[in-house]
């Protein structure tokens, strides 16, 4: 044979390092780890070197490497990961610093620091060696397959809870709930439509009267998955969304694991046991329906890893990027995760022992520098956003100015158990499970001599620093983004699950140096607190049972743990291990997660409703539609039509004024054209209405077609886009005055038409209120006492119900025969009913309309982005614009830029003179550009950084030498 020499001179070398090693000690059954594929040591990160002995000094072994492929000494020939490379690469970057972008030598360390790491390195290769040779065969359960099991154990709970609960396609419920309901669900549709049709992410018409898009992509749709919908059919638009979170919670555990292993240098399946309940945690069962924020919940473990290498390593790309792509998925949780960066920065500071400024100072620079690069790579995405946030409710913050608490550490550490109904109202719990397991592994933590106590230190104090921030006002403040959430509390607890799994793992890979009377003192240590919790804690979100079934896995995990010491069969262990987390977790997110609603009911006239929208278009004017009997005031953006309601986090707080003084429905976030009258409609160009019944003819709207019990009717005195008003309108009209019916009036009487709406006689008594019609129209009651919540009215054989009626909206009783009596009640509290009646006076609406119609504009043109139309001014005045105001739009007059005017605090405006003009508007979000210039300047920075470290790189790496000595 050719290489017969070498053969020989290498098997020879082998025979001599058999002999050297044959000196060690076997190992024993007891060692056996559950946490391993095979039958070898566990292996551990031991960062500091602090092992209690070392079995054998591997960096004296010879090194084999064959220059070429022999026949059954393949694994000699280039492989990653047998000893000799790994000696080769540790030998190479002792010679040659593996930096980030930048030489920057090291301080040099002790000695004796130095050479514990060199064993502690050693040994650590010498187990994955191991771990490669011994075992794998007979094991039923791998190593590797611990990521595999984090990522579809929790896909497979969650499919079976769906099928269980009936979710499409297990039957026709679906997993809408709360914002997934009324907000994403709408936002979802109104993206895929118009990734389909080529509409503008720019703006859109289909949600509140017109918004910007790119903001509320920003703060809802930004994930990249979400571009996958253009691939998904419209009627399954709820499944993708419900399907991507079973997809995001697997990634969630597989990230999580990968976490634990690349952290620990670990090769074990444990870590799918901890992934797990990451993914299937407390704040999955509260918050998993908010689909925007699981891109941070997946990608937090990978920033976590990419911090460490970047104070450890002066690895700073894995950071930078997953930190970034953080941001721009959902900026708001992303807020929680930066400030989480700095405190942990600090603690990695303090654990690896840095004492030189020099060095503090390098890693601070790249921390800085990586940070504002991460943020800058989204800021195309995110400046956009943070210019829209200005006009919402939410720019304008008060700190508070006493600190108080809610509730004790305590009775936060009872919600480690399970099945606790999770919180998302307006008290302030956080939801922290993760496994009841954790209140017994966080003692083992603690008491592990072989973890150091530095590392306890600076956990213990992460960890109470977060229960601090549940609990006190302030940094609860400072948390969410200087605001007080609205519901949804504790929205940062996923970090907190994090730190405490990571703690636990600690102790778990520890076991088998763990004394048995440790284990029995955590386990009673733990039912001790759990009899304590039942005795003490009298909230009602605890169950009798949750109290049994805590103490009931705690028991099973100790008897676990007892086997595992005592050496039973890995592979039955390991399987038994995963059959009780499966379950725990499963548990858990059956009784206190996936609620569901009736998708039947959800798109039970969906395909009729668009298609007498569609059956409008293209139309020859501008025009909107309400659909007066709709499930969400996000309907518009469901089914794609032109619309005036929203609901959402961007809303526009000036128009939510402007609606509550007109009489329409608002809060916080939102703003509907609930309670709006024929004028309010002639006013914002709602020219169509969708109806589930056949309405009377009213004189103010007539039918034009009808598709399975939907009927589309036309107003007739619907007004356009823009029209003329006078310049002393905004001072003249008394929009401050209490009852909206009167600011109405108040409105013709301005103009100088007739009042739209006249008080008929009514009578109050106590918490009742009653009026007969003396004419056939519509109706309108105002309930002026705003102590009163809910109403129910009997329209003489129909009754009909108001909720929120402290709002102060107009409250729609519809078409009314005269001679009938009406009587609302307020069966709510016992607050008298304080209210008065109105009937709408379509000659009012006619004189109105007659007026404000002379001088409206034509448009010639109407996109998602460009308005082009003419108007002619018999004089001078305002062209009032139904659009709210927004800094991205740009409007020309006959081709010149003018400065548009902001009217009523609300509208879009521009200052006319007399005469016919040519009209052009056209927008781009603010802040888009500059967004758009820092993003493009942030990527070629990185990239520059990227060519110059691995220039670098390859001058480093020396030429390979093949040697066996």
């Amino acid at each position: 044979m050719e290489h017969d020499d070498e053969i020989e001179k290498i098997s020879k070398e082998l025979e001599d390092m058999l002999q050297m090693t044959s000196g060690e000690k076997e190992i024993t059954t007891g060692e056996n780890d559950l946490k391993e594929g095979n039958e070898e040591e566990r292996v551990t990160y031991d960062p500091q070197g602090e092992r209690a002995e070392q079995e054998f000094d591997l960096a004296s072994a010879p090194r084999i490497r064959l220059d070429i492929p022999v026949d059954g000494m393949e694994e000699l020939y280039d492989r990653d990961l047998d000893y000799g490379e790994d000696l080769e690469q540790e030998k190479e970057k002792e010679a040659f610093p593996d930096q980030d972008f930048m030489d920057i030598p090291e301080e040099p360390e002790d000695d004796e620091d130095e050479e514990e790491l060199e064993i502690g390195q050693s040994e650590s290769i010498k187990e994955r060696i191991t771990g490669k040779k011994e075992g794998i065969a007979s094991s039923l359960v791998r190593p590797s397959d611990g990521l595999l099991a984090a990522f579809f154990v929790p896909m497979v709970i969650m499919v079976i809870i769906f099928a269980q609960r009936g979710i499409f396609p297990f039957g026709e419920e679906s997993f809408l709930r709360t914002d997934m309901y009324h907000q994403y669900a709408p936002f979802f549709s109104e993206f895929r439509y118009k990734l389909t049709h080529g509409g503008s992410l720019l703006y859109s018409w289909d949600i509140g009267m017109g918004v910007n898009f790119a903001a509320l992509y920003a703060y809802y749709l930004a994930s990249p998955l979400n571009w996958l919908l253009v691939l998904c059919p419209k009627n399954y638009v709820i499944e993708f969304m419900t399907y991507l979170i079973v997809f995001k919670i697997g990634l969630s555990g597989f990230s999580f694991s990968w976490y634990l292993r690349s952290h620990n240098k670990t090769m074990d399946f444990g870590v799918a046991f901890f992934g797990i309940f990451y993914a299937l945690s407390g704040y999955m069962a509260a918050y998993s329906w908010n689909i925007m924020w699981l891109d941070c919940i997946l990608l937090f473990p990978l920033i976590m890893l990419g911090l460490e290498k970047l104070v450890k390593e002066k690895k700073c790309f894995l950071y930078c990027l997953t930190l970034g792509l953080s941001i721009l998925s959902n900026y708001y949780i992303s807020i929680m995760i930066c400030i989480f960066m700095v405190f942990y920065f600090i603690a990695l500071l303090i654990l690896e022992g840095l004492k030189s400024w020099k060095e503090i100072l390098i890693r601070g620079g790249l921390f800085a520098l990586f940070s504002l690069l991460a943020g800058g790579l989204s800021a195309a995405v995110l400046l956009p956003e943070i210019y829209a946030l200005q006009s919402t409710a939410s720019g304008d913050f008060n700190f508070p100015q006493t600190i108080s608490s809610y509730f004790s550490i305590f009775d936060m550490i009872a919600r480690h158990l399970p099945a606790v109904e999770p919180e998302i109202g307006l008290d302030h719990w956080p939801n922290i499970y993760c496994g009841v397991a954790v209140l017994m592994f966080f003692l083992l933590y603690l008491g592990c001599r072989q973890i150091r106590q530095k590392e306890k230190i600076v956990m213990c104090s992460l960890l109470l620093f977060f229960f601090a921030s549940f609990s006190v006002n302030t940094l609860n403040f400072i948390w969410h983004g200087f605001h007080f959430p609205n519901s949804l509390p504790c929205r940062q607890s996923f970090i907190y699950i994090f730190l405490m799994l990571f703690t636990c793992y600690q102790a778990y890979i520890h076991l088998h140096e763990i004394p048995w009377k440790h284990v029995v003192t955590a386990f009673f240590a733990s039912v001790i607190f759990v009899l304590m919790a039942q005795k003490l804690i009298t909230d009602e979100t605890y169950h009798f049972s949750v109290f049994y079934v805590a103490i009931l896995f705690l028991s099973i995990y100790a008897g676990l743990i007892s086997l595992y010491q005592k050496g039973i069969s890995r592979n039955v262990l390991v399987l038994l291990a995963l059959g009780v987390v499966s379950l725990e977790a499963a548990v858990n997110t059956t009784v206190t997660s996936v609620t569901t609603t009736s998708r039947t009911n959800y798109v039970k006239d969906n395909k009729a409703s668009s298609e007498l929208a569609d059956s409008l278009m293209p139309g020859t004017s501008f025009y909107r539609i309400e659909k007066v009997t709709r499930k969400t005031k996000n309907d518009g953006a469901w089914l794609n039509f032109p619309t005036v309601s929203l609901f959402s986090s961007t809303a526009n707080s000036d128009l939510t004024a402007f609606f509550k003084k007109l009489g329409c429905e608002s809060s916080t976030n939102a703003y509907s054209i609930t309670g709006s009258t024929p004028l309010v409609d002639a006013l914002f160009a709602v020219k169509y209405g969708l109806y589930s019944e056949e309405t009377e003819d009213d004189g103010i709207s007539v039918p034009v077609s009808s598709k399975d019990e939907m009927y589309l009717r036309e107003n007739t005195y619907a007004l356009s886009l823009g029209f003329m008003v006078p310049y002393d309108l905004e001072n003249n009209w008394q929009l401050d005055l209490t009852n909206p019916a009167e600011v109405q009036n108040d409105l013709s009487v301005v103009l100088g038409a007739n009042p739209v709406l006249s008080e008929v006689p009514s009578e109050i008594t106590g918490t009742s209120f009653t009026f007969t019609p003396e004419a056939d129209g519509d109706y309108y009651v105002f309930v002026s006492n705003k102590k009163v919540e809910k109403v129910n009215a009997q329209l003489g054989e129909k009754t009909k119900s108001f909720d929120n009626v402290s709002r102060g909206f107009l409250l729609e009783l519809g078409y009314l025969k005269s001679g009938e009596k009406i009587t609302l009640r307020n069966d709510d509290n016992d607050q008298d009913l304080v209210a008065a009646a109105y009937r709408f006076q379509p000659e009012g609406l006619e004189s109105v309309y007659n007026i404000l119609n002379r001088n409206s504009m034509k448009l010639t043109k109407w996109t998602d982005t460009q308005i082009h139309g003419t108007v002619t001014a018999d004089k001078a005045g305002l062209l009032f614009l139904s659009i709210p105001y927004d800094k991205g739009w740009t409007v020309k007059v006959d081709g010149k830029m003018v400065e548009p005017y902001k009217l009523f605090d609300t509208f879009l405006s521009v200052h006319m003179t007399a005469g016919t003009h040519d009209i052009t508007l056209e927008y781009m979000p603010q802040g888009l550009k500059t967004g758009g210039m820092i993003t493009a300047g942030s990527v070629v920075f990185l990239l520059i950084l990227a060519g110059v470290s691995a220039g670098k790189g390859k001058k480093r790496r020396p030429m390979r030498v093949h040697s066996t000595g």
